[in-house]
Parts: structure tokens; sequence; C-alpha cells
């Protein structure tokens, strides 16, 4: 996860956390921090994680798979830090079976996105399945396509009688064999057709396809754990995300 995580970003270690950062995203999401297994911070290594974020302008935030730092969570709560959630990993790899088969929905079209209208609309999805401002600049688009450039994964399902972007997803590059699947989003307009098991299956299969053994994702709630089950994706331990 350390490795998947620092693809495509610059990192910084700070005490026993590698410190990862989007160039030109404040995106949480997008900039966070993972401890060293085993991690035992002091109140000065957070103290440190805390101002390499800040001198940033961003929020410090850390995510991580609870059984492999158990320490790391009670330094950052004794340091003033939140739980935003605590959920389940999940994980599907080729030799556990084959990845269920892309649905067919009727009048979706899953393309790769290659354009700056097909990324913008993939991202445009993204923001409002979310629940955010779906103010897509420039550089949100040209920083899409250099990940999709950089080896990582993309896709946009298209309404093709309107030409409106339905949802969308992304995978990272795949690094040692391994790969995240994240930003699963379907506007609510396009919800209970299938879409979101569809953008799913499409972006693991291409990943299984690139060498990926090892794709993960974490899901929202227990409705987004059961779509993943149904294409394939087994749980396999808690993440934790902690931000101050």
């Amino acid at each position: 996860m350390r490795r998947s995580a620092a693809a495509g970003r610059s990192t910084e270690q700070v005490g026993p956390f590698l410190a990862t950062f989007s160039a030109g995203s404040t995106n949480p999401y997008l900039n966070y921090a993972i401890p060293d297994d085993g991690a035992s911070p002091s109140p000065a290594d957070v103290a440190d994680l805390v101002s390499a974020y800040r001198r940033r302008d961003l929020s410090p935030r850390v995510e991580f798979l609870v059984d492999t730092a158990p320490a790391a969570e009670a330094a950052l709560l004794d340091a003033g830090w939140s739980v935003e959630r605590q959920i389940p990993v999940m994980v599907c790899s080729p030799d556990a079976g084959p990845v269920a088969e892309p649905a067919s929905v009727a009048g979706i079209e899953f393309v790769v996105p290659t354009s700056d209208a097909e990324i913008r609309g993939m991202i445009e999805a993204q923001s409002e399945a979310f629940g955010e401002v779906a103010d897509v600049s420039d550089t949100d688009i040209a920083n899409a396509r250099d990940r999709i450039l950089a080896g990582g994964f993309a896709v946009v399902a298209w309404e093709v009688a309107t030409g409106v972007a339905a949802g969308g997803g992304v995978a990272e590059a795949v690094v040692e064999g391994t790969s995240e699947v994240a930003g699963i989003g379907v506007r609510a307009a396009f919800r209970r057709r299938g879409l979101g098991s569809a953008i799913t299956a499409f972006l693991t299969r291409s990943v299984h396809t690139a060498g990926g053994r090892t794709v993960f994702l974490t899901p929202a709630g227990v409705p987004e754990q059961r779509l993943y089950e149904r294409v394939g994706y087994v749980p396999a331990g808690m993440m934790l995300h902690i931000s101050r």
C-alpha cells in the first residue's frame, strides 16, 4: 500500500510515517500518510507529521491497516487526532477465481477516458456521486491524464443517447503486483442499474490483465461491500482513516 500510494505522488519520510502529496490537489483522499509496519510514533513524530501537511496547506491525515501498526492509532489519538472511519479492506486476486464479467447496461458504453471531455466527464460524475462540487479545473484533468499515462487505470460510463457521463472509477498503477481501485461513483439518476458493479468489474479485470495479483479497495458501507462481493472481492482486514 505504501508503494502504491507513492506512485505518481511526491513523498517525505517523517519519522515512522511515509507522507504522500498529490501535486495540485487538496483532496484529502489523495494526500495522506501511512505508518511503517510496527510504528510506535513519538509525540515529536506526530507533531512533525502535522507540520509536513500544514506547510503545504493540507489537512494532516493518515490511512493504514490497523494490524500493521497498532500503536500508531493510540499515538495519534493522544495528540488530538480524530477517527474518520474504520472500514474493511477487501481484496480480489485472480488466483481466487474469475472476476464477474462487467454487466451490460442498456444505453451505457464503458470507455477508457483519453480526451479532455472524457476525463472531465468522469471527474464530474465522480464528484457529483460523492456529494462534492464538480468544479473541474484544467489541472485536475492534467493530473488525471498523467496518472493514466503513468500506468493507472480509469473508466467512464457514458449514456450514449445524451453524451452524459453516468459514473466512473479509477485504479492505481500496478506496483509489485498490487493496485488500489477507488473513486467508484455513479450519479444518482443512474443508480440501481448495476453500474457500480460494472465499473468495478471493468477496472478489476483491467488490473488483473496488466499483472495485478492483489487488487484492493475500501467500501464506504455495507451496501458497497455487498456490491464488491458480487464482483469477487473478499474482506481482508480493517483500515483506519484518522485526521487532525
